[in-house]
């Protein structure tokens, strides 16, 4: 079966072998020397020297922690969001307490830097930017270096939620001055769901010692104190630290750049096989994802039964709408492991569902 959804995404046979293993000792030698390399190739990835956290927890978890760890109650944070993801992240820091300012897009746009100039300039009590780099309710990648230049413009925190774009997508978080970014292991990184890593820059670890909201098992302060020792404050998924210490080897050894352009030529020939059909993505095509495309599902064509076509005969399983597009398209996932024949052999049988879909 390929499994071409946005997350989770496919494992290599090595990844799994290795999620395979008999338990260690958390609290042993052997798992701290597993988190000692683990790290630094983490910070390489993220391209950055920021501190890095690993908490085991969905992506979802990964953004409450970054609520929790740099917000008090109260505090007025502007919800950048283009679709169902950026919702829920200004959802969790309403839910806590934040006074979210939303700067909502319709669904398939990209966020505009002078929006956000604007609201910034509208609202100086703004404390933080909530922003999602990638969006798969859409397809839609934001254009997150220009809207961290226009956050640092005001000096305020940015807060990105990376969890379907890091590893996958160039995210050089030092570069573009980001505060705190989280991922997720279950998309780019090659293992299954159970972990977020998250960097948190020296402004944010400022903002943390201020901040009031309420937190336990997500506080960046137990978390770094516990990986001065290689350790984590409670029992981390040790099965998913063995498969990303095989993954990290695998993705350093093709190299980030070649990472990034195998992703984009993915990509395009996706896109390309849109265009072919006469169908329409869902985003403007110059904010079109590199992960995930989104295509609006054309009328004359059985949605559903296309996908169920898909996943029955051919053996490839992608995604319907989400949110608002739910029954109004369906999404193509293509990060992580996945290789240019995948991609070939992905378009060939849905070429084939299309036909056998019409209405």
């Amino acid at each position: 079966m390929q499994l071409r959804i946005p997350g989770p995404t496919p494992c290599p046979d090595d990844v799994l072998k290795a999620v395979g293993r008999q338990m260690i000792n958390h609290r042993g030698k052997a798992f701290a020397e597993m988190t000692n390399r683990i790290v630094p190739r983490l910070q390489e990835c993220f391209q950055t020297k920021n501190d890095l956290v690993i908490l085991t927890t969905a992506g979802t978890g990964g953004l409450e922690s970054a609520v929790v760890n740099m917000l008090s109650p109260k505090d007025k944070v502007l919800g950048v969001s283009i679709g169902y993801f950026g919702d829920r992240f200004a959802d969790c820091a309403s839910i806590y307490g934040a006074e979210v300012i939303p700067l909502k897009y319709a669904w398939g746009q990209a966020a505009n830097p002078d929006d956000i100039r604007k609201a910034l300039k509208e609202n100086p009590a703004i404390k933080a930017v909530l922003v999602t780099h990638n969006e798969t309710s859409t397809g839609t990648t934001n254009p997150l270096k220009e809207i961290a230049k226009v956050a640092k413009e005001f000096d305020k925190l940015i807060l990105v939620d990376a969890v379907s774009s890091m590893s996958s997508i160039d995210l050089p978080v030092d570069a573009w001055g980001l505060d705190v970014v989280v991922t997720g292991s279950q998309k780019g990184w090659m293992v299954p769901p159970g972990l977020a890593f998250v960097s948190i820059s020296e402004k944010a670890w400022k903002a943390h010692a201020e901040a009031k909201m309420p937190r336990f098992y997500f506080d960046y302060s137990r978390a770094k104190k516990f990986a001065a020792d290689g350790q984590t404050p409670w029992t981390p998924a040790v099965s998913i630290y063995f498969g990303l210490d095989v993954a990290l080897d695998m993705m350093l050894k093709e190299g980030l750049q070649n990472i990034f352009a195998r992703h984009t030529r993915i990509a395009n020939k996706a896109r390309a096989w849109v265009k072919s059909k006469g169908l329409k993505l869902v985003p403007e095509e110059k904010f079109a994802s590199n992960t995930v495309t989104a295509v609006h599902a054309p009328e004359d064509i059985d949605e559903t039964k296309f996908r169920s076509i898909l996943r029955t005969e051919y053996k490839v399983e992608i995604a319907g709408g989400q949110g608002a597009m739910k029954g109004k398209a369906f999404r193509i996932g293509h990060l992580g492991f996945i290789t240019d024949k995948d991609m070939d052999e992905i378009t060939v049988a849905m070429d084939q569902a299309l036909l056998k879909a019409k209405r």
